[in-house]
């Protein structure tokens, strides 16, 4: 059947006689009653039988920081199968949790990663009495010892996954879950122990694929730990570009058609750009002391004295000290708008000179301060004791900033990772989804879609999610688009021409905290 949409250039009727056929009354106000008629939906050359989709937590559906039913229900491959379906597709199955709190449990139990964090924590809620994102306090209720679903899953988006992950065949194994080389999610929804996550997707011949943020993790676990190397690491370049490439040819084995897409600049997440570098109110008496010589007045003083120190012995040139001094010197004025303090291990290390000048400095709006901080900038770390206000008394640790260096660093293996996803999917024949430019055009002036305008921005944008890092099922629902898009002009398919793209309206930026 065809699509029919009528068109209203003008919406004022001024009145109807009563013999008038309603033709003639559009006729006489100047109403356009042109009809467009839409072509019919076709796959063009695409066969989407059997569709499976590769990825991480953007193809699972995982969103306000958790996986539950309702976003995976809402994840951007669920979308496109269900347009799909309509061309030819067949059923798509996904791994869905028991409940709509989120988290997931080991024999009763949260699974831990190496800093022992919950791995699969409760969703994220807006709290309007907190004006600010809080995690539901129900408990789970999804435990892989207890109600693991049974596959095959068209859906084979592992959160948490790097792309080397896909290939690893103990990646499934709860043997593993102990050393951490598991993954809890994969556990749950793995054929067997030994079983790998594109060896799961390829036994269901996949006639269409797509793969998404594949070399995402591979690059945000160090970005989310503030660049700490002790916590995570960039995966190095040739690794990625052997478990990419394999990937592609694997899953093209059998004249498998598909969608790659690449990864956006992360630092461009709301993620990283919602914490302001300077968020510290001071009154005058605090401002005061701080600049003391009981405070950081003695470390100004140091630094000067160590770096006339270095000049002296030619260690470098007193432009470089200047430069140096400016950056390290910490002061607090009255009012709002003071920087945090934080550890900078970019800077020379005068501990040999003076053991207590370490390598610190005040923020610049150059760092990028991580969502997490949020929470505890501006509190007692020791409770009743105001020299231990976290950003002011105690800098922040690594974690907790990415530094312009360290910015660099991602966005320099974004750049390489991304020039190998295009070459592969150029070389194979696939379609491409630049995901780097829509979020750009998210964190610029944002993206038009329908009767909205998404942007990047935390709670209000309407693109990401409240853990700052994950799309909101609106957000997946415009990525659906995108992803369609890209099909129409590889396979000849026509789903925007033919009106099948979906309504981003019809797809919630938020889900209540009574949703269980």
């Amino acid at each position: 059947m065809k699509n029919i949409k009528y068109i209203l250039l003008s919406a004022v009727v001024i009145g109807f006689t009563a013999c008038a056929e309603p033709e003639d009354v559009l006729e006489d106000n100047n109403i356009d009653t042109t009809v467009v008629v839409l072509p019919e939906l076709t796959a063009g050359t695409a066969d989407f039988s059997t569709f499976v989709a590769l990825g991480a937590s953007f193809t699972a559906g995982y969103t306000d920081g958790a996986l539950f039913i309702a976003g995976q229900e809402n994840s951007f491959p669920n979308i496109l199968a269900q347009q799909f379906a309509n061309v030819g597709g067949g059923a798509f199955t996904q791994p869905l949790m028991n409940d709509n709190i989120g988290g997931l449990l080991f024999g009763g139990a949260p699974s831990l990663d190496a800093q022992g964090n919950n791995r699969f924590a409760p969703r994220f809620y807006f709290d309007l009495d907190a004006g600010s994102p809080v995690r539901l306090t129900d408990a789970s209720t999804t435990d892989i010892f207890v109600n693991n679903p049974t596959g095959p899953f068209n859906n084979m988006g592992v959160p948490g996954a790097k792309s080397f992950h896909l290939l690893f065949d103990g990646y499934g194994n709860p043997a593993n879950l102990a050393t951490a080389t598991a993954n809890p999610y994969f556990v749950r929804m793995a054929s067997s122990p030994t079983a790998t996550v594109l060896g799961d997707a390829m036994a269901q011949s996949p006639s269409f694929f797509t793969i998404s943020e594949i070399a995402g993790n591979d690059v945000l676990g160090y970005a989310l730990a503030g660049g700490d190397v002790t916590i995570d690491q960039i995966t190095p370049q040739a690794m990625f570009d052997g478990a990419f490439g394999a990937l592609i040819t694997t899953l093209t084995s059998n004249n498998a058609q598909g969608v790659v897409a690449n990864i956006p600049y992360i630092t461009s997440l709301p993620h990283f750009t919602t914490v302001p570098h300077n968020p510290i109110p001071l009154d005058a008496a605090t401002a005061g002391f701080l600049n003391s010589v009981n405070a950081y007045g003695a470390y100004n003083a140091g630094i000067q004295g160590a770096f006339a120190y270095l000049v002296s012995v030619s260690a470098l040139s007193q432009e470089d000290a200047n430069a140096e001094i400016a950056k390290r010197t910490i002061t607090f004025a009255p009012g709002d708008g003071n920087a945090v303090v934080i550890f900078d291990e970019s800077l020379t290390d005068l501990t040999g000179i003076n053991v207590n000048l370490v390598s610190m400095r005040q923020a610049t709006a150059d760092d990028l301060i991580v969502l997490s901080a949020s929470s505890f900038i501006g509190t007692e770390a020791v409770p009743g004791n105001p020299a231990t206000v976290n950003g002011v008394g105690i800098p922040l640790a690594d974690k907790w900033v990415l530094l312009p260096s360290e910015q660099l660093e991602i966005k320099m293996a974004i750049d390489a990772f991304n020039a190998t996803i295009e070459s592969a999917a150029d070389s194979a024949g696939l379609a491409f989804v630049d995901t780097n430019a829509l979020l750009q055009q998210l964190a610029g002036s944002g993206y038009a879609s329908g009767d909205f305008v998404l942007t990047s921005n935390l709670v209000t944008g309407g693109a990401f999610s409240l853990d700052g890092v994950h799309s909101t099922s609106r957000g997946y629902a415009l990525l659906a688009n995108e992803f369609m898009k890209a099909i129409d002009a590889t396979y000849g398919s026509n789903f925007e021409a033919s009106g099948n793209l979906v309504d981003i309206g019809d797809y919630p930026t938020n889900y209540s905290p009574t949703l269980q």
